[in-house]
């Protein structure tokens, strides 16, 4: 899952300081001046192309474009 925040400029060392101390969490900041909607699609856009690396790498199986049209 991904969140976005928005965090007063003076708080986000701290922030992310808190963030990378926990192991399950994955913490980037955005560049400024980034919207929702950009921050929204970039997190998205990691998402996929790790799971094409993953592909690559032998970790997961791809699945087949006719599956996925089938669902829809």
């Amino acid at each position: 899952m991904k969140i976005v925040l928005d965090i007063p400029d003076n708080k986000v060392g701290f922030m992310m300081e808190l963030l990378r101390s926990l192991s399950f969490v994955k913490a980037k900041p955005l560049p400024v001046g980034v919207s929702n909607e950009k921050a929204l699609f970039l997190a998205e856009l990691g998402e996929a192309v790790e799971e094409l690396n993953d592909v690559l790498a032998g970790k997961t199986q791809a699945r087949d474009a006719y599956e996925l049209l089938d669902e829809l």
